[in-house]
């Protein structure tokens, strides 16, 4: 019979991870992954990246966890690290960069008109996976994540300005492909 050790607090994983301990290892990786790959999803849509990235993340949390001083919240620090990584991904392909795609200045619907009521939060992160990559980038930092303008900058190489540019512009569009869906549902529904 095997004997698996589980680790029941988090300073004991912590203690046990820093020792190479391949089941502490393990067991973070198993409580953490699920919420991560979300996450790493979030910002690169193909799942085997953002699966690829997951991976690079947690060997990048296992390498600097050395460094993290019991500050904070543990799971905020390995998130911060994830969100980075994910962040580099995007940056090494390529594939950020701050679109400046020309948003329709008019809304036909008014602001107030906006029934969220009976919109799924699947179907608004359908939506916000609909964005162009920059938008998407920054809107995730800094609706979902909760980082500031100043902090999106940092990660991202980008002055404030602009980080609330494509914040504006992702909302906008956000409005608009919200607008077009009531618009569609009342054509049907009469």
């Amino acid at each position: 019979m095997l004997f698996r050790k589980t680790f029941t607090t988090e300073q004991e994983i912590i203690k046990a991870c820093l020792k190479n301990d391949r089941k502490a290892q393990e067991q973070l990786y198993q409580t953490y992954s699920r919420k991560f790959l979300a996450i790493c999803i979030r910002y690169v849509k193909d799942r085997e990246l953002a699966e690829d990235v997951l991976m690079e993340g947690f060997m990048k949390i296992f390498e600097k966890l050395p460094q993290f001083e019991s500050k904070g919240s543990f799971e905020g620090w390995m998130k911060r690290i994830i969100v980075t990584q994910s962040l580099l991904t995007l940056r090494n392909s390529r594939h950020l960069n701050m679109e400046v795609v020309q948003v329709e200045t008019h809304l036909e619907v008014q602001e107030n008109s906006y029934e969220l009521n009976h919109l799924e939060a699947a179907d608004l992160m359908e939506l916000i996976q609909e964005l162009p990559v920059g938008y998407r980038t920054v809107f995730n930092l800094y609706a979902v994540e909760g980082y500031s303008h100043s902090e999106i900058g940092d990660l991202l190489g980008i002055t404030e300005s602009t980080s609330k540019s494509q914040l504006n512009r992702a909302r906008n569009l956000l409005k608009q492909k919200i607008a077009d869906i009531q618009t569609k549902e009342r054509r049907i529904n009469g």
